[in-house]
């Protein structure tokens, strides 16, 4: 059996002011050709595939039209769960009637799917709270056990615990073995598919992403455990973190595929990927990530030279870039705006104006409050940054400004 393992879309999400929707039209029909050139008989999305509860009509759109063309008209079983960026209710509305395409929405960890058979084949035959089991033409039984994120409160509710004060790795490690032993034998192919924190017990915990919403310990969830996982459970689909990796690889993969593409500048020159996972009965599952080629690559650079930094964008064009400029002086208007005209991408361009001999940024200045506004104000902006004056561009600005009030 063949799965495809994708997660964190983040569909209609932007980057400061530039929308992502192009470049994730084109990732989208990416990663439903790779599911059909490598011939994949099942697709899990574990996660965050909005980037907001109320996300933006085109990026459901897009969202749909994604899945239903993962289907393959109903012969491939896609297997979407709900990440913290999701509503769970709106990941779930459209369920039966996405059952007829074969594809599962599951929002919440107690989720019952009911069950179906298609003409194709493919049949979803048994299933229970955070549990499914696929029949596939010609393929071994396929159980999945779902976690959606809920953070560690409604977790504990939606899994009917009345001991809140066990910690969640010990309540989430019961749950999955009580359903593990109840349906996951040697049989078929075991799965465990999550949006949480894990991490290998004993190892410094992973970083989240700059601009992701923390579910570690801060509102959510603690960290879980590798070792919370099943012993019959083959591989183990993730969502949450952005940059792929495999938590553990003991006996069964754990692993965290990533976005497919760089959504922040803590990914800068990320390569993103897909996995492929070749898996059967009673055996460690096969992992192999496919690279994806589209989307715009994210880059951070700094500089203390004006022209090596123009050179530099005329070299990257075609990506998006944060650069931040070491300079004796703030740019001025014309020197910013000649950056703009060479490169359309330019997200943040960062000042750093460099000290003066034996000044420092905790220097303290006494300032004359009876002296007027603009002389304020060059006090303020030269005590805010090192000493350094407004130039005269910026005095303009500001002596238009109080003239209108």
């Amino acid at each position: 059996m063949r799965i495809l393992h994708t997660s964190d879309w983040h569909l209609g999400k932007k980057l400061e002011r530039f929308s992502r929707l192009e470049e994730q039209k084109l990732v989208m029909t990416e990663i439903c050709d790779i599911a059909d050139s490598k011939n994949v008989d099942v697709v899990i999305v574990a996660g965050d595939v909005f980037d907001t509860f109320n996300p933006p009509i085109e990026a459901v759109e897009l969202f749909y039209r994604t899945v239903r063309k993962l289907s393959n008209n109903a012969k491939r079983p896609v297997v979407v769960i709900a990440g913290n960026h999701d509503s769970a209710d709106r990941i779930e509305a459209p369920d039966p009637l996405a059952r007829e395409l074969g594809i599962v929405f599951v929002g919440y960890p107690n989720t019952k799917v009911s069950t179906f058979e298609l003409e194709t084949g493919l049949k979803l035959v048994r299933t229970d709270s955070g549990f499914l089991e696929f029949e596939l033409p010609n393929k071994e039984l396929l159980r999945i056990i779902t976690t959606p994120y809920a953070n560690e409160q409604r977790t504990k509710h939606f899994l009917g615990v009345e001991d809140t004060e066990n910690e969640l790795r010990e309540i989430l490690e019961e749950n999955w073995k009580t359903i593990s032993d109840k349906y996951c034998d040697e049989k078929g192919v075991n799965v465990l598919t999550a949006h949480l924190f894990f991490t290998k017990k004993g190892e410094k915990l992973q970083s989240e992403p700059d601009d992701e919403k923390p579910i570690l310990h801060i509102g959510g969830a603690q960290a879980i455990y590798s070792s919370s996982i099943p012993s019959s459970i083959q591989y183990t689909a993730l969502g949450h973190l952005h940059r792929k990796q495999i938590v553990d690889d003991n006996s069964s993969p754990v692993v965290y595929c990533g976005t497919p593409i760089a959504y922040s500048f803590g990914e800068s020159n990320q390569d993103k990927f897909v996995a492929i996972i070749d898996i059967e009965p009673k055996s460690k599952a096969d992992i192999t990530f496919v690279k994806i080629e589209n989307g715009k690559k994210l880059l951070r650079k700094e500089f203390d030279n004006l022209e090596l930094t123009k050179e530099w964008l005329l070299e990257n064009t075609d990506s998006l870039v944060e650069i931040t400029l070491v300079m004796d002086n703030y740019l001025k208007a014309d020197e910013k705006k000649s950056l703009y005209d060479i490169h359309q991408g330019i997200i943040n361009i960062i000042p750093k104006v460099n000290l003066k001999n034996g000044e420092t940024t905790s220097e303290k200045n006494n300032i004359n409050l009876n002296d007027n506004l603009p002389e304020l104000f060059k006090q303020y902006f030269s005590s805010r940054n090192a000493g350094q004056n407004p130039n005269s561009e910026l005095m303009d600005l500001f002596n238009e400004i109080i003239s209108k009030n």
